[in-house]
């Protein structure tokens, strides 16, 4: 570990891998991987796993695989697939000539099951799933054994040699671990292996007519791929006992001349506490709910917890890097504030986004001073925060537009912008005065403001040295282009929709403003040429960044976060309440 790892805590996992170093358990190696079932997106938990493994491979110099659990083919798509890549690479990790799956070990899993069958340690059982059911027993009750435990192995092998081959109906047959219908781990009670199903497999077609549980494929995969550290989340706790079972039971008269063969690797399970987030909901079946009823526009909308809908938000791989190392590996379950990651992606793009003006509530100015047909280009800083970034040009001109909410006829005391014969700045332009209002005759509502401007004031700086409290973003009304900006905000409207606990389902509380579109936008010239994806920050207003939506002919832009956490004051007001 470098310096700067050793100076910060290790968490427990950490900690169990520089005991099992010093000890010499894996000769050193630490071999880690990310498992997921390809039948939804990437969210933000899987962020957290994926740059939990693949980040203590890197750390230790080991290595790192992405495996697909590809054992339920009902489920999976290969556009699972190809997102679930996609989005990894997207956080930086190099999983090009690691990318496995558990399809590949079909045939090593239904020979290892054999060997069960062959040691007396599978059955082939005839219970149906509701029959199943029923003989587990409850947490307080023991279960029952099967009627069907006690078949001869030559029966088990021939029996489940037709269900490979297809000869039995989906459901009449499942292929079970003999272990302990009275165990306290309700998991160890003749725990499902295999089960019938005629289903086309994305990758193995129809080769297959019976599927691998999970709890019986996990293990082999990590032993196939001599994982050292099978690192997986709090709920499969109770589930380790059976993962151990399994690999022990293959091992069981293994060794130097044994008929079974040499010993298998047995890796070593360690849960950590999976990422819960405020405000949104993480259950894959709840956001395909949001999906399919159409309360989002896809897996990819930038108000879903996906990897894919943050990347089209305008979120940085670095900030989610980040983010994840922030929150930290816990053994207990809790929920992360979405505050956190949102100020973890107004950090890194504080660092990295333009800096562009942008008026989003536009109010025109006619500065009547200022000689009519002449216009000027104007320096702008691209970023305060990172000189190599250097400066742009923005025109300017006799009219131009300002926010509305940065005037007021008749202002209070502190207000510090712009108001009937008061001056202020416009960013990298000039010192103006408010000389007199246009209102519409018809509703009283202000049109137009008139204005002068300070020649002398050049760059927003007064040679004479006096002082202007209020600083104002604007664009040149002749060069602004229009822009459609859609302003994202925080799925629900409370922390925890996951856990209601007055009856109501969690679409009840989807926020109404998630999503308000904004066609009146007027932004500086120099954004027209954004590309899909750039991220920039529209000065006193927030970060935004180009939706693939955008063309030439309209330009699209999704607001990532506002420049500071405006539902603070809503919960504190709430409290208040």
């Amino acid at each position: 570990m470098s310096d700067a790892e050793e100076k910060r805590s290790l968490n427990f996992i950490e900690e169990i891998i520089e005991v099992d170093n010093r000890t010499g358990k894996w000769g050193g190696k630490v071999c880690t991987r990310f498992p997921p079932e390809p039948n939804g997106y990437l969210h933000i938990g899987h962020a957290k796993s994926i740059c939990l493994n693949f980040g203590l491979a890197e750390t230790y110099g080991g290595s790192y695989n992405l495996r697909f659990d590809d054992t339920n083919p009902v489920k999976e798509e290969d556009e699972y697939v190809r997102s679930i890549t996609e989005d990894v690479r997207w956080l930086g990790y190099d999983v090009d000539d690691r990318i496995l799956f558990a399809s590949d070990y079909f045939g090593q899993m239904y020979d290892y099951a054999v060997e069960l069958i062959r040691k007396g340690r599978a059955f082939v059982c005839d219970l149906t799933a509701e029959q199943t059911r029923e003989y587990r027993g409850t947490l307080t009750e023991p279960g029952r054994n099967s009627p069907y435990r006690d078949r001869d192995v030559e029966e088990n092998l021939d029996l489940f040699a037709r269900m490979r081959d297809g000869e039995f109906p989906d459901g009449s047959k499942t292929l079970r671990a003999k272990i302990d219908m009275a165990s306290p781990n309700i998991n160890l009670r003749d725990p499902v292996m295999y089960r019938v199903l005629h289903a086309h497999h994305h990758r193995a077609g129809d080769k297959w007519c019976v599927y691998p549980m999970y709890d019986w494929a996990h293990g082999i995969e990590d032993s196939i791929e001599g994982i050292t550290h099978s690192v997986c989340t709090l709920e499969f706790e109770n589930h380790r006992p059976l993962y151990d079972w399994f690999i022990d039971a293959i091992n069981e008269g293994r060794g130097p001349g044994s008929e079974w063969g040499d010993k298998i690797v047995h890796s070593q399970q360690i849960e950590f506490a999976r990422l819960r987030l405020g405000y949104t909901v993480m259950s894959k079946r709840k956001l395909l709910e949001l999906v399919q009823t159409g309360h989002v526009s896809g897996w990819d909308d930038p108000r879903m917890p996906t990897i894919s809908g943050m990347r089209r938000r305008g979120f940085t791989p670095t900030s989610i890097r980040t983010f994840c190392d922030r929150i930290g590996v816990a053994k207990f379950n809790s929920t992360i504030d979405i505050a956190k990651l949102e100020h973890t992606i107004r950090e890194d793009l504080n660092k990295t986004a333009l800096r562009a003006m942008a008026v989003l509530d536009p109010l025109k100015v006619v500065i009547e001073n200022y000689p009519e047909g002449e216009e000027e280009m104007l320096d702008a800083v691209n970023n305060p925060e990172d000189a190599s970034a250097g400066t742009r040009q923005v025109p300017f001109a006799r009219e131009l537009y300002i926010e509305r909410a940065d005037f007021m006829e008749d202002p209070p005391r502190k207000f510090f912008r712009l108001s009937p014969g008061k001056e202020v700045r416009l960013r990298y332009a000039y010192f103006v005065t408010c000389t007199d209002v246009v209102k519409d005759p018809a509703t009283g509502e202000i049109v137009e403001l008139r204005c002068t401007y300070d020649p002398a004031t050049r760059g927003g700086d007064s040679p004479d040295g006096r002082k202007v409290k209020g600083t104002l973003h604007w664009v040149s009304a002749k060069h602004a282009i229009d822009a459609e900006l859609r302003l994202y905000d925080r799925l629900f409207t409370i922390p925890d929709p996951d856990r209601v606990k007055d009856g109501s389902d969690y679409k009840d509380h989807l926020n109404p403003e998630s999503l308000v579109v904004n066609a009146r936008a007027k932004l500086e010239p120099g954004l027209a040429s954004g590309v899909a994806g750039a991220r920039y920050q529209f000065e006193r207003v927030g970060y935004f960044c180009v939706d693939p939506d955008s063309s030439p002919e309209k330009m699209v832009f999704n607001r990532t976060v506002g420049l500071r956490d405006s539902w603070a004051k809503i919960e504190q007001k709430g409290k208040k309440a």
